[in-house]
């Protein structure tokens, strides 16, 4: 195949593909037929192609999130340890995975302007290649000579020798410009469509850069710091679990600094948080800031009348926040109720509450079977995890605007169940992981209208954070709070 043939021409129709769907690609094309063929046998293609470990690596958990559905952040740590890779080597493979997983959108919008063919057409493997590459060549200090050549060997290896050429063509394309010459060539311009150019520009489909404009409300002018924050790699977020140490003690052994938020975080830049002595030893444990803010309301929120200690967690699975809570009620001589539908992810509950006062209960959390009474019931309740995008890099191109009304229909389903619950007096801490309106003040304000709740003001249960949005809930965001974008608000039942 000649080297060029691959690459973009003048007629080419422009397609931005960050809103294809996973697993469309198809089987023809230069990527596709033929592509395996070739006069030595496997075991010596493959060998004599081999890349080094961490692309190697990349390219798996890559393939394995397009064609079978799998989490980036459960399968990348065991191919770590499969093949044994350890710092600089497991940090590559860490970069290039979720990396490009996170800006897929970017990078399809690019590979589709640099192609005579549309990306539907070219065999899934090769694409997965070809995005991998076009990850290097444009947000890393990959040499593209590497970055070209180490592409075109893993599609050998891969068994699609006839799609060398093509590989090679098109990201010697992409290399003739960086990122923000690409950005600007092909995203919407601007002026004209700000949402629609931040959104391609920060790697995001274009409904869920609108959905965080709409929540951003009267500071929709900071949405390119909000979307650049979502698409940043997260730092790890440690919590010391409440009457097992201290955070200044868990900052001390772990090297970690204390989070600015929650008095029981700690947060850690780089490693795995599985090799730490007190995770080991299960008295600290991985948790967003913002989760542990909210478990933290949970416990604080004022009742009116004296609190019994009948604590309950409607949405248990798969258990930071029942832990959490769970770690206060020992303190404060109360009981939990964790209720969890899937028996898979109570046994994930029981396993982080033992030794603490939480029963868990496998059941719906719609109508549990439990008698009423509560003083405190936590809805840390299903939705759509907008507010997460950053922790789950593939979720953004899985997710759609159609898994919104069955998500929302839960959520005031699991607010209805709760005001059954709980005692006049007590109170609701309603959760999401997403800014997504819908799901946050529309929930909310449906609660209240409809099951007779009335709504406390939230902001003073994270103090000292500030710019929690105009109340009286709380929206958290990565650019302000270096949280996820977790929302709470607080209701209470009238006596």
């Amino acid at each position: 195949m000649p080297e060029q043939s691959g690459s973009r021409s003048k007629n080419t129709r422009r397609r931005n593909a960050s809103g294809q769907r996973r697993g469309q690609g198809g089987q023809g094309g230069q990527g596709g037929q033929g592509a395996g063929r070739s006069r030595s046998s496997d075991g010596q293609r493959r060998k004599a192609s081999a890349i080094d470990a961490p692309r190697q690596v990349a390219l798996d958990v890559l393939g394995a999130v397009r064609a079978d559905g799998a989490y980036a952040n459960l399968m990348l740590p065991k191919e770590l340890r499969a093949r044994k890779l350890s710092g600089r080597d497991a940090a590559f493979a860490t970069e290039l995975t979720y990396g490009t997983l996170r800006a897929e959108g970017l990078l399809d919008a690019v590979l589709a302007e640099a192609s005579t063919r549309p990306l539907a057409d070219i065999d899934p493997e090769v694409l997965d290649v070809l995005r991998l590459g076009a990850y290097q060549l444009l947000r890393t200090r990959v040499g593209a000579h590497a970055a070209v050549d180490t592409s075109v060997r893993a599609v050998i290896g891969a068994g699609k020798v006839g799609a060398k050429g093509f590989v090679n063509a098109i990201l010697r394309t992409v290399s003739g410009k960086d990122e923000a010459a690409w950005v600007a060539e092909i995203a919407p311009d601007a002026s004209r469509d700000p949402v629609g150019h931040l959104a391609l520009k920060h790697g995001h489909p274009r409904w869920i850069a609108d959905a965080f404009a709409q929540a951003l409300g009267a500071q929709a002018g900071e949405l390119a710091d909000a979307l650049a924050a979502d698409d940043a790699r997260p730092i790890v977020h440690l919590v010391a679990k409440p009457g097992e140490m201290s955070a200044e003690e868990l900052a001390l052994i772990t090297g970690g600094e204390e989070g600015p938020w929650s008095p029981y975080c700690v947060r850690i830049e780089s490693g795995d948080p599985g090799d730490l002595g007190p995770v080991k030893e299960r008295l600290a444990a991985v948790q967003d800031e913002g989760s542990q803010l909210i478990a933290r309301a949970a416990t604080m929120a004022p009742v009116e009348g004296k609190d019994g200690g009948r604590w309950l967690d409607l949405c248990a699975g798969p258990g930071g926040k029942a832990a959490f809570l769970g770690g206060i009620a020992k303190i404060d001589g109360a009981t939990v109720d964790a209720v969890e539908l899937s028996a898979k992810r109570a046994g994930l509950v029981e396993n982080s509450v033992r030794g603490l006062p939480v029963t868990v209960h496998v059941a719906d959390g719609r109508d549990p079977g439990l008698e009423g009474g509560y003083d405190r019931v936590l809805v840390d309740a299903p939705c759509s995890g907008l507010g997460s995008l950053r922790r789950r890099p593939e979720a953004r191109w899985r997710k759609t605007t159609d898994d919104l009304p069955g998500l929302t229909t839960l959520q005031g389903e699991l607010l209805e169940s709760a005001a059954k619950l709980v005692r006049p007096g007590g109170v609701i801490v309603y959760s999401t992981c997403s800014p997504h309106l819908r799901e946050t003040r529309g929930a909310v304000d449906k609660a209240v209208r409809q099951l007779g709740l009335e709504e406390l003001d939230a902001r003073p249960l994270v103090e000292p954070m500030g710019d929690v949005g105009p109340g009286p809930s709380v929206q958290m965001w990565p650019h302000r709070h270096g949280t996820d974008a977790m929302f709470f608000a607080v209701l209470r039942k009238p006596a």
